[in-house]
This record gives structure tokens, sequence and C-alpha cells, in this order.
């Protein structure tokens, strides 16, 4: 009997057929805990189910995800309603999810959760805690795997953006145990030589298995103790881990976090340039304007002919000086005449003036003699004439 060779596609579809043929397949009910979930941007769902032994890649289309009451993740225990069937193309079997329901959260998503909740009350979550990442840093450790595509992006897009940034690998574990403990190790190692202005600690995507390390508490108080500003880019951008609460900041990717590491010095430089055509300009238009106030001003008299300012207060001081000396003469006139009419109302009122009239004044002892009672026989008297003075003496009463 004679065989002939068939097609990797006709042996996919046989087998295809076969699953189809199988009514117990094409309605069974399985239990398991998400790992790996993905929620595609076209609204399919796509994660694997497994238990202590096995695991099965399932899928769910986006006519069925609006019928789910909770959102999947990895973790959880669910029951699945679906048929397996075979993906021809890739050649692998798989569930086809109808219906999905939570049974419960799996051990290390609860693990994940408590440690969590316990590290975000002691305040290792804090933003007040969080150290500034330095702007330009001259070098950076990372911690990884010294093998696999994360290392080799965080060189290029490093050396790509700053080409004399100095990058420091620090080969530890990323997954599997006793890896936490070695990276805590290494991030306390880091922090006691000094050797670089701040740390990365990345690997790439995985399941919450693989990215267990980055949830235990030995890492994240290493991360929290470390006097290093620290970047976590840990797993896909849908990936979240303790590790990341922690850290000073999160990058969505490896890539990402050299990108925020290290500044783009073309860009700097273009910057710069930027800003010294800017003040060159400033300080181009602030002569020019300068220049023209300088020319404005030295029009102005007072700088082309300095000495007129000074000469016209000279005339306004000479014009007070004669207003208040007219001033002063027509006040001591004006005194002058005042003192003249009061002398000659005083002279009016003078007894001299009486004398020279033939008046004279008769003064006994000083005092002026109005009565003849005042006086008796041989009294000695002095008479006041308006020329002189003259003595007398009572000779009969």
């Amino acid at each position: 009997m004679e065989y002939h060779p068939i097609s990797v596609t006709e042996l996919n579809t046989y087998i295809k057929g076969k699953f189809q043929e199988d009514e117990y397949l094409n309605n069974v009910l399985v239990k398991g805990e998400i790992s790996n979930f993905k929620h595609h941007y076209t609204g399919h769902m796509y994660f694997t189910l497994k238990d202590e032994n096995s695991l099965i890649k399932c899928v769910m289309f986006k006519t069925y995800t609006p019928h789910l009451d909770f959102v999947p993740k990895d973790g959880m225990k669910v029951i699945v309603l679906g048929s397996v069937a075979v993906f021809e193309r890739d050649g692998v079997y798989q569930i086809y999810a109808k219906a999905m329901k939570q049974e419960g959260i799996g051990d290390l998503h609860a693990e994940y959760e408590k440690l969590k909740a316990k590290l975000e009350q002691e305040g290792l979550f804090d933003k007040m805690h969080k150290k500034p990442i330095p702007f330009m840093p001259k070098g950076i450790g990372v911690l990884t795997s010294n093998t696999g595509a994360v290392i080799r992006d965080i060189i290029n897009v490093s050396t790509r953006r700053n080409p004399k940034v100095s990058i420091k690998l620090f080969p530890v574990p990323v997954q599997g145990q006793g890896a936490a403990q070695k990276i805590a190790r290494a991030i306390e190692i880091m922090n006691e030589e000094k050797l670089v202005d701040v740390l990365i600690l990345a690997r790439g995507g995985g399941s919450l298995e693989d990215l267990w390390p980055f949830n235990e508490e030995i890492v994240a108080r290493a991360i929290y103790d470390s006097s290093l500003p620290i970047i976590s880019a840990v797993g896909h951008e849908t990936d979240f881990t303790i590790a990341d609460f922690v850290a000073d900041l999160r990058a969505p990717t490896p890539s990402a976090a050299a990108e925020l590491a290290v500044p783009n010095i073309a860009e700097l430089t273009l910057k710069l340039r930027g800003y010294e055509n800017r003040l060159k300009n400033a300080l181009s238009k602030k002569l020019e304007v300068m220049k023209l106030r300088y020319e404005k001003f030295m029009k102005i008299a007072a700088f082309t002919n300095p000495m007129q300012k000074v000469n016209e207060s000279y005339m306004v001081l000479d014009e007070q000086t004669k207003r208040l000396v007219n001033s002063i003469e027509l006040k001591v006139t004006e005194k002058k005449n005042d003192m003249l009419q009061w002398v000659t109302k005083l002279d009016t009122l003078s007894p001299l003036k009486t004398l020279t009239r033939g008046y004279c004044m008769a003064n006994f002892h000083g005092k002026l003699i109005k009565s003849s009672k005042d006086l008796k026989p041989g009294d000695e008297i002095s008479l006041r004439f308006a020329d002189g003075q003259k003595g007398a003496k009572i000779l009969e009463k």
C-alpha cells in the first residue's frame, strides 16, 4: 500500500475536524487560574488557563465580553464555558470561551494584594518619599539579566540619546527562586559603591509568576531604602508590580526607562541653540532700543548746551534776588515813614515843645511843682527852660 504525504494545512484541517466531531469538546466547562491576560484593543481577550500541572490557551471574542460581570485579571480563579478547537494557522488547540464567571482569586494574586495594602499603609508608596531623577546623569546602573533584549534595548536607547553616558550592568536573575534576594542585594551594593547617579530596575513581560520577584517585600524595602533614585521598568505597560509603586518613577517599558533617565543630547543642543538665538535677538533689539534712546537724549538741550540750564537758573536767581531787595527796601521805607509819623506825634505832645514858647518847668527835689502851695520861702528849686536849666530860691510866700 502506497502512502502519499499531505501538507501541514491538510493535517491541521483533519485534526480540527476531529475536534469538531467531539460533542464533549464543543461544550466544555473548565476551571483554572488566569495568567498572561491581555485585553486587545479590538475588544478580544486572550489569556491562559492553568492549574498546578497544566495550562491551555484561551480566547474570548468581543461578542461575548460585554456579558462579563467582572474585569478579568491575572491570578483570578475562573470557570470558563466554551469549545475546544484547533487554530489551523498555528496548529494549536485552545478554548474559545463563550462565558466566564469568577470562582475566586488565586493565591499569588491574593498575596500580592495583601502585601500591596500593607506597604501602602506604611507609606512606602507616598509621593513625598519619591526622589527626583537627575536631569543629566553621568552614570546609569541597570539591574536586569545579562542576556535578553532588555539590556540591549536600554543600551541602544541610552547611547543613541547620549553617547557619553556610562551604563553599568549589574546582572541579576529576574525570575525564579532566590531572585528577589539577589535583586535587593544588588540595590544595596549599588548604593554602597555610589557608582551611578540613577538605577533602572528592568525585565521583560511575563505572567504574574514570572514577575513575582518584583512583588516581594524584600525588593520593595530595598527600593524604598535606596538613596539612589530608581526607575522601575518591569513587564509591559499593563503590568504593575509592587516595585513600580515603591520606585521613584515607573516606566511602561525598559526602553521608556532609558528615555526617562537619559536626556536627548541632540534635542538639548537644538533647544540651547534656540535659546542662544533668542538671547542674541533680544540683546540686539535691546541695544537698538538703547541706541535710539541715547540719540534721543543727546538731542535734548541739557546735553547740546549744558550751561543753558545753569544760566537760566542764574537769571531766575537774579530776578528773585532783585525782587527780594526791592521788597526789603519798600518795607524799610514804609517803616521809616511810620516812624516819622510817630516821631512827629511825639514831638507835638512833648513838654519841651511848650517850653519854646516861653514857658519853663519848676522842679523841687526832682518833683514837678504844680501848685504854689508846694513851696515855702527859702526853698531852692530848679527851672527848666527850652535852652537849658537854672536854679532859683523862693524869697517870699
